[in-house]
């Protein structure tokens, strides 16, 4: 059955780009009869809020919008991502990352013509991992894509996926070397919704077009953990009159603000171009 889903995080309020992406897939449920799942993601421990969490469900339901229940949470299931790390460490295909992200920026400042998109980062020699380890600095764990091309063997080339319509070879080193969780942290947003979206039987992600690149990771993810491949839809950003795109931090434009200056959900559906 047709299944697809609105995962938001809790670190603001909803705003104009939220509703349009949660009206575009609740909309698909309804016109495919199928189930429209809400999941929050909730694992940026130092920015989500439970008054955030609270005002999604109210905002959502002033929208109109109905959902499953249970609401899955995030960080309800951290022992699930947690196993699916170790099954990755199991495979060989992380490895230790000691590098902060101030350091990456300024490796790739000293040398701007060596540098094209992803983080260039790799597995370091054992005695100087050890090292390391022993004067306990903080590390994340990477996805080695080289590694990851080894395990799949063939099946490496034959990674993509439907977007839009079209099918889509994947490029995962558009993306480099993802971190997939930190020494203190089992997982990342990459590797907690690939999960999810598998436990939660997601048959389409509908999201926006600036989430697309993620696919191309997440098929490998898929793969290496044998998980089912979603069909995706990426759509259109809502901009602002700047040609920027809506963030939490602009209070002129969040739901809450609309409706207690008067705005219908109508008015904003049709302001969206639904």
């Amino acid at each position: 059955m047709f299944a697809t889903r609105f995962a938001p995080s809790p670190t603001g309020y909803l705003h104009l780009g939220h509703a349009f992406s949660a009206w575009t897939a609740f909309d698909a449920a309804q016109d495919a009869t199928g189930r429209f799942i809400l999941r929050i993601e909730d694992t940026d421990v130092t920015r989500c809020r439970s008054e955030f969490e609270a005002a999604i469900y109210e905002d959502l339901a002033w929208l109109g919008l109905t959902w499953e229940s249970p609401v899955r949470r995030q960080s309800d299931h951290m022992a699930d991502y947690e196993a699916a790390l170790e099954r990755l460490k199991a495979l060989g295909v992380l490895y230790r990352c000691f590098r902060t992200r101030k350091e990456l920026m300024e490796s790739i400042a000293s040398a701007p013509h060596d540098f094209s998109g992803p983080e260039k980062v790799a597995p370091l020699p054992a005695a100087e991992e050890a090292q390391l380890l022993e004067t306990g600095k903080p590390y994340a764990w990477r996805l080695s894509l080289v590694r990851s091309a080894e395990i799949l063997g063939a099946d490496w080339e034959t990674l993509g996926f439907e977007a839009n319509g079209v099918w889509v070879k994947a490029n995962p080193a558009q993306l480099g070397d993802i971190v997939l969780a930190r020494k203190e942290f089992p997982s990342s947003y990459h590797l907690a919704s690939v999960l999810d979206d598998a436990s939660q039987g997601i048959t389409h992600v509908i999201r926006g077009e600036d989430l697309a690149e993620a696919a191309h990771i997440h098929v490998v993810l898929q793969r290496l953990l044998g998980l089912p491949t979603p069909i995706y839809r990426h759509h259109r950003l809502i901009l602002d009159a700047d040609g920027k795109r809506f963030a939490k931090r602009n209070q002129s434009v969040t739901l809450r603000s609309l409706r207690e200056s008067g705005t219908s959900p109508i008015e904003i559906r049709t302001s969206l171009g639904l």
